[in-house]
């Protein structure tokens, strides 16, 4: 039992002595910080090291004010960008004090212009040097602080309605390519939301945070005082992309699709064959054009050994019974081959009687549920026959 009880020991301390090397508690030295259970690593008086880029921006015309940001370490969103519809935007990094985000934002709320505002957050911080911040109010006020021990490339760049802000990045190219961007697309018309996006995506084209091989993340949140959003604390827009080999892209994905900006998709004038087999079935199952007696046959421009010898003996003929089958294929797939209103309506009727019709589903549907049903119920007609 003696033996037993201290093999036991043993096994709990060498347990014990590697989850400490994994994860050893902070030194006074500041030397050997640890992580979050989210990954992100954390110093040794709790600040979560957020060194990244990120963008403080407001739109007058709309009233709207957002905070959006990158790095190379996971739920960026959880800690940096802050916004209050009608006072404007915070981004708290580096060493990043998550208060400060409120702090920043309440303290512009009763007015203070942002430079003044980062110098009373800072006044008695210990560890000012270490932190990045950047605000900006609805009057487009902005202002940035990068501390002395933020490692290289670090700064800032405020312009009209804007300030950008980083550090760990591979040069101060990135900075420029933020603000150049996001410039040239004022007056543009474009939201708020995409235009800081875009901001980003150039930066990160740059090259963004040096960190490289490391998890990555983005996020950005858009208050508007005149959307109450979900929650009704106006937060028009919130999208947090946790970690993915290319954040900034998929936050972009992200906000295209749910907003249904142009390029989220790809779309043409449907017509085909593939239309022609649609009709042809829904009208044999009664759901399209009754009224005709028959689905014609596709018309084929021939091409006999016959009509080759007709080229060479009649030309003039040839080229006749030529214009005349293409004349009948365009007639034929003006009527049959394109994906119109009447079709999409049979569409959906077959939907209906074959309970397919989903909330959400657009108009004229045509998915892999609804084919299969469609060919079943055909060929069972067929059958029938």
């Amino acid at each position: 039992m003696r033996t037993r009880a201290l093999l036991a020991a043993a096994l709990v301390c060498t347990i014990a002595a590697t989850a400490w090397a994994q994860n050893p508690a902070p030194s006074s030295t500041g030397r050997s910080p640890w992580r979050a259970a989210d990954g992100v690593t954390i110093d040794e008086l709790g600040n979560p090291q957020y060194s990244t880029f990120s963008l403080c921006a407001i739109d007058p015309a709309t009233g709207q004010s957002g905070a959006a940001v990158t790095t190379r370490v996971p739920f960026v969103g959880r800690a940096v960008p802050w916004v209050r519809a009608g006072v404007g935007a915070v981004c708290t990094q580096a060493s990043t004090m998550v208060e400060y985000g409120v702090r920043g934002l309440d303290l512009m709320a009763k007015g203070v212009e942002p430079k003044d505002a980062i110098t009373q957050l800072l006044a008695d911080d210990a560890g000012r040097e270490s932190r990045q911040l950047g605000m900006i109010d609805m009057k487009g006020r902005a202002a940035a602080h990068t501390g002395k021990s933020n490692n290289f490339w670090a700064g800032s760049r405020q312009g009209q309605n804007y300030t950008v802000q980083a550090n760990i990045m591979v040069g101060p190219e990135v900075v420029e390519a933020v603000a150049t961007t996001f410039e040239a697309t004022e007056g543009s018309g474009l939201p708020l939301a995409e235009r800081m996006i875009l901001a980003l995506e150039a930066g990160q084209a740059k090259g963004g945070d040096s960190r490289w091989g490391n998890l990555q993340s983005a996020a950005i949140r858009v208050a508007d005082p005149n959307d109450p959003g979900r929650g009704n604390d106006f937060i028009t827009l919130a999208i947090e992309v946790g970690e993915h080999a290319e954040p900034v892209g998929e936050m972009k994905r992200i906000y295209y699709t749910t907003q249904r900006r142009l390029g989220y998709r790809a779309f043409s004038q449907i017509e085909g064959p593939d239309v022609v087999e649609l009709k042809r079935m829904l009208h044999a199952l009664g759901f399209w054009r009754t009224s005709l007696a028959t689905f014609p046959d596709t018309p084929v421009v021939p091409n006999t050994r016959a009509m080759q010898e007709l080229r060479r003996s009649d030309p003039a003929k040839f080229d006749a019974l030529q214009t005349d089958g293409r004349k009948a294929a365009a007639d034929f797939a003006r009527d049959y081959a394109q994906f119109d209103a009447e079709t999409i309506a049979a569409v959906d009727a077959f939907r209906k009687q074959h309970k397919l019709s989903y909330a959400g589903n657009p108009a004229g549907l045509v998915d892999d549920r609804f084919v299969a049903a469609l060919r079943a119920a055909y060929l069972e007609k067929k059958r029938a026959r």
